[in-house]
């Protein structure tokens, strides 16, 4: 990073962020992509890119962009927001239909867009297939992909990342989670949405100058970091056996991973004193958060190693019965 070639990113000159926006498109399938700051603008910015006024978009009522960026769909845009069911992390594909035939036959606004999202967080990190990817696709309107942690995903599912972005037509990644970037995100897609993405970014404040500085980190983390986050999906494993052996049935996502969906470096589950377990842990040198009242939530990524986890392990097991 220290060393990286800059430029002017706002003007397409910086070299290191030019070479991972084709990096990131490459391994995603897509024709082109454009550097952000976070991955909810890089949302953002798609939703500006497909969500046409007056329409609905439908979204998992869980999903990140629905429940997490703080009102930034209706507050940026000026079409509806269609929430459906998305436990599991999967669609109410009846419901998302019903939306998209009654668009069409003009009883209800047209559907401009449908969203996933991919490791699906509220349920626990879930890893959603390529199966379910395509039959969101395959009801018409355009997929956008919130795929903040694709490449756990395609660890888990051994699926190539391109494989389970392809029928969405924009897709968007963190290279700040798992896999150990300091900050960015990146959204893919065809070049000539790319190019109005740039556009989007810009109107958002994301535009950003020698960049190249962190995206030498976003680069770095793309080339060495993917392969090892089965490393954090192990460690992970290891806390949610802990929990399922305190709290039985109290992990989110449990009936569909033991369906055969795979967890993969979020452990989230529901605890009656959640605060009161989120003290003891921190006094022991744990931390962890809170996905929603009384749902607290483990992730494990670069920076946590097996010390870390036995640690965490040790704290969850001397955990006050409530």
């Amino acid at each position: 990073m220290a060393t990286a070639p800059v430029g002017d990113d706002r003007y397409g000159e910086d070299p290191t962020v030019n070479l991972l926006e084709e990096r990131f498109a490459t391994l995603v399938g897509k024709a082109a992509a454009v550097y952000v700051p976070s991955g909810t603008m890089g949302n953002q910015i798609a939703l500006r890119l497909h969500g046409s006024p007056g329409s609905n978009v439908v979204v998992g009522r869980r999903q990140h962009l629905m429940s997490y960026e703080s009102g930034a769909a209706g507050l940026n845009n000026a079409f509806q927001v269609y929430a459906v069911d998305d436990t599991g992390g999967v669609l109410d594909m009846s419901a998302a239909a019903e939306a998209v035939t009654a668009g069409r036959g003009g009883f209800w606004p047209p559907v401009s867009l449908i969203c996933l999202e991919n490791t699906h967080l509220s349920s626990g990190g879930l890893a959603v297939g390529a199966e379910e990817m395509a039959a969101a696709a395959s009801l018409g309107p355009p997929v956008h992909l919130d795929g903040a942690r694709l490449f756990n995903a395609a660890v888990a599912v051994e699926t190539p990342a391109a494989d389970l972005a392809g029928t969405a037509a924009t897709v968007m990644s963190c290279v700040s989670k798992g896999l150990g970037a300091p900050v960015g995100s990146l959204l893919a897609g065809p070049a000539d949405l790319i190019a109005e993405a740039r556009l989007h970014r810009r109107r958002l404040g994301g535009a950003m100058r020698q960049a190249g500085v962190i995206a030498a980190g976003g680069l770095y983390a793309l080339e060495h970091h993917i392969d090892r986050l089965a490393d954090d999906h192990a460690r992970a494993q290891r806390l949610g056996d802990v929990v399922a052996d305190r709290w039985p049935g109290a992990r989110l996502g449990e009936a569909e991973a033991a369906c055969g969906r795979p967890f993969t470096n979020v452990v989230a589950f529901r605890h009656p004193d959640a605060l009161g377990l989120l003290d003891h842990l921190g006094q022991a040198g744990v931390r962890a958060g809170l996905l929603a009242p009384g749902i607290v939530r483990f992730v494990t990524h670069l920076d946590v190693n097996d010390a870390d986890i036995a640690r965490a392990v040790a704290a969850l097991a001397s955990a006050p019965d409530y």
